[in-house]
C-alpha cells in the first residue's frame, strides 16, 4: 500500500477555482488512426484541474501493484486505484460530473475506471492493451489528464510507427472504434518530468454506431506558447 503520498510540484496560476467540466465539449477535435480506430481530444476539457489533483492527491487510497516480469515480481513505476459507479459514493464530485458528461455524449454508460499516479519522469507505463470484455467490439474509453503534461502514445499491436499526444492540465483523451483493440499504448519514461494524475472512464455495454463522417472534424492541436 501507498496511500500516503507526498509530492513536489507547481501549480498552475492560470487554472484556479472549483473543478468543473465543459459539458459542451466544445473544444473536441478527432483524429483518425486508421480506417478503423480514432482518437478525440478536448483540452482543458476540467477546469479547475489543479485543485481536483490536490483533492484527489489527498482521497484516494493509492497502492503500489506487482507483476511478474524476469522469473521475478517487480514494483510497477506508478500508483494505483480505481472507482466503480456501484460503490454509490463518489471519490470526489468531479468525477461523478465527468462521468456523466462522458456518458450523455458518448451515448455509454460509463460505470467504472482507473486512477494512475505518475510521481516523475521515472514512473511509466509499458506498451500495452487494456483489458476488454469480448463483447465490446469497439469500446469507448475516456482519460482526464491531471498534473504536469506527459506524452501518451499509441502505435499498431505489435510494433509500428507511433503517434503521441502530449497530454496537458485537464486535458481529455477518448480512443474509439478499434482503437482498444488494434492498438496498445504508453507512457514513456522521461528524464525530468512533474507528478502526473490520470483518470479513466469504461462502460460494460457497448457502444452506439459510429458517428457520420460529418461529426469527424480534423484535429489540430492548440497553441500553448
Amino acid at each position: 500500500m501507498a496511500s500516503d503520498v507526498a509530492l513536489t510540484w507547481q501549480p498552475s496560476l492560470f487554472d484556479a477555482g472549483e473543478p468543473a467540466v465543459d459539458g459542451t465539449f466544445a473544444s473536441i477535435r478527432r483524429e483518425r488512426l486508421d480506417s478503423r480506430s480514432w482518437v478525440e481530444v478536448a483540452p482543458a476539457w476540467v477546469r479547475g484541474a489543479d485543485e481536483l489533483f490536490d483533492a484527489l492527491l489527498e482521497a484516494v487510497g493509492w497502492r503500489q501493484r506487482n507483476r511478474w516480469m524476469y522469473d521475478q515480481r517487480v514494483d510497477e513505476p506508478r500508483l494505483t486505484s480505481s472507482w466503480k459507479d456501484a460503490d454509490g459514493v463518489p471519490i470526489h464530485p468531479a468525477i461523478e460530473a465527468m462521468r456523466t458528461a462522458l456518458s450523455t455524449h458518448y451515448g455509454v454508460a460509463f460505470v467504472s475506471g482507473g486512477l494512475n499516479l505518475y510521481r516523475d519522469g521515472r514512473d511509466s507505463v509499458a506498451w500495452h492493451g487494456d483489458r476488454i470484455p469480448e463483447e465490446l467490439t469497439e469500446p469507448i474509453v475516456g482519460i482526464v489528464s491531471l498534473g504536469h503534461a506527459r506524452s501518451f502514445r499509441l502505435r499498431p499491436r505489435g510494433g509500428g510507427p507511433s503517434r503521441e499526444f502530449r497530454m496537458q492540465r485537464g486535458d481529455l483523451l477518448v480512443t474509439g472504434g478499434r482503437c482498444q483493440r488494434e492498438w496498445e499504448h504508453s507512457i514513456p519514461k522521461v528524464a525530468n518530468a512533474g507528478p502526473r494524475l490520470s483518470i479513466t472512464f469504461r462502460h460494460t455495454d457497448p457502444a452506439p454506431p459510429p458517428r457520420s463522417a460529418d461529426d469527424e472534424a480534423p484535429f489540430t492541436p492548440p497553441d500553448r506558447g
